[in-house]
């Protein structure tokens, strides 16, 4: 998927969208689990706190497979209500404890599932189209509640299947970041996905675990060690970027990733390829050499600790960590030594890792600054875990998965192409004004390594 989504068009563009992207929503309604659950509350740890407020929008697209039946509305809402039983935290709501702690309310009050119809897109022209961006959102998934925020918010996931021209659909869900982590909500993805395909719901692939204490503030307080400037306000002279921007999706062939690893000694396809975005986006950006530009990630935490966070562990268990250096530095060096600064934000293990969770014992975890990242700087997210065959409602894995949504500047993840064995998607976004060159800067690099 190639081209540039933009926040700003011209007054041509937003007639032209206006005219053609509509979408209209058939049913709308709030599916309760199909069985009894537990009452109570679930404890939400610091870093389900410290996780950005609002939900995390992605899409799914499925080509019509010829069969009768396909996504229906009944069989997704019935598949959903029992998936709802074994993760029923889902379906409650944020609430607080006695001493105002966010909480999830186990109330079984269900989640939004609306069903719509597209007159304008088929699956091939949406393909062609697609980048994350406020407008494919708003198009495939439903509205977030105006009491998105505790106390009392709203519902926790939120779900649309659209049917297309062409037959094939998208499924859009929202799930609320507070309680869930990116490879938490695959965890759901892939046990709604199994129960539609017709498992039994008490024979979830793996059973979720709701205890979020493992992942409790030791006691008694330890001295935090690290200096953890993620979770710090920026500096005035680093003020974060604007929320306009310039998104995209580019692919790398199983060739080409091969080619750059093989150009940075060995590291992960992940720290490779984030290594090469780095690079590009500080040519693009124009910065200056003596300018400060920081590589921000997030690691997943659940092998990390000893003992490792149960398989099934359900909540949020990564924590933000980054790397510094001058932009001179990043650019006019190999894409090799790019890589190892990324390895040094991306290789902490579990002292780190509970340092975090000390560290915001002892802040206001709830009111953290969420407001994006500086110019010169990129927060790089890795999905490649993600197995698009996990995601088969019993028609057939999608033809893409990805983020409905980059919520500022600066934003990359990293995920498996589906349909291409070893080839990687990238959807990212910088400022307007950066991006023709980082398309332009970025295919020559790749052109070059192979």
């Amino acid at each position: 998927m190639a081209g540039v989504g933009r926040y700003e068009r011209d007054e041509n563009q937003l007639a032209r969208e206006e005219a053609i992207a509509t979408v209209d929503v058939l049913t709308s309604e709030v599916v309760v689990p199909a069985g009894e659950t537990p009452a109570g509350a679930v404890w939400l740890s610091n870093l389900d706190l410290a996780a950005r407020r609002g939900y995390t929008p992605t899409v799914f697209f499925y080509r019509h497979n010829g069969e009768p039946g396909f996504f229906a509305a009944d069989a997704m809402r019935d598949s959903l209500a029992r998936a709802l039983v074994a993760f029923y935290p889902v379906a409650g709501r944020l609430g607080l404890d006695g001493d105002s702690r966010v909480q999830v309310d186990c109330t079984g009050e269900g989640a939004v599932f609306a069903t719509a119809r597209s007159g304008h897109y088929a699956l091939d022209d949406l393909m062609g189209e697609f980048v994350p961006c406020d407008e494919m959102r708003d198009l495939f998934v439903p509205p977030a509640p105006a009491a998105a925020s505790c106390p009392r918010g709203g519902a926790l996931l939120l779900v649309q299947v659209t049917y297309l021209r062409c037959g094939g659909v998208v499924l859009g869900m929202a799930l609320h970041h507070s309680i869930a982590d990116g490879r938490s909500a695959a965890h759901f993805v892939e046990t709604w996905a199994s129960i539609a395909r017709g498992a039994p719901a008490a024979d979830a692939p793996v059973p979720p675990c709701f205890d979020h204490r493992l992942l409790a503030a030791r006691a008694p307080a330890r001295t935090v060690l690290y200096d953890h400037p993620e979770y710090k306000p920026e500096p005035a002279a680093r003020a974060a970027t604007a929320s306009t921007y310039a998104s995209a999706i580019i692919t790398l062939t199983k060739q080409q990733v091969g080619a750059l690893r093989a150009a940075c000694a060995g590291a992960s396809t992940f720290r490779a390829v984030v290594a090469l975005v780095w690079q590009c986006a500080c040519r693009a950006r124009a910065l200056p050499p003596e300018a400060e530009t920081r590589l921000h990630s997030m690691i997943d935490t659940r092998q990390r600790l000893s003992p490792p966070l149960p398989p099934g562990y359900f909540g949020n268990a990564v924590i933000r960590t980054s790397t510094a250096a001058t932009a001179g530095e990043v650019v006019s060096s190999p894409v090799g030594h790019a890589a190892r600064r990324a390895r040094a934000a991306t290789s902490q293990g579990e002292d780190y890792a509970r340092s975090v969770v000390d560290y915001l014992e002892g802040v206001d975890a709830m009111n953290l600054p969420r407001s994006g990242v500086s110019r010169a700087d990129l927060r790089a997210i890795s999905w490649l875990g993600m197995s698009l065959a996990d995601a088969d409602f019993g028609w057939g894995s999608p033809a893409f998965m990805g983020p409905a949504i980059m919520y500022y500047s600066g934003f990359v993840y990293v995920m498996n192409a589906p349909g291409k064995d070893g080839a990687v998607a990238l959807a990212l976004s910088l400022e307007p004004e950066s991006m023709p060159e980082f398309r332009k800067v970025f295919a020559d690099e790749v052109a070059r390594l192979a």
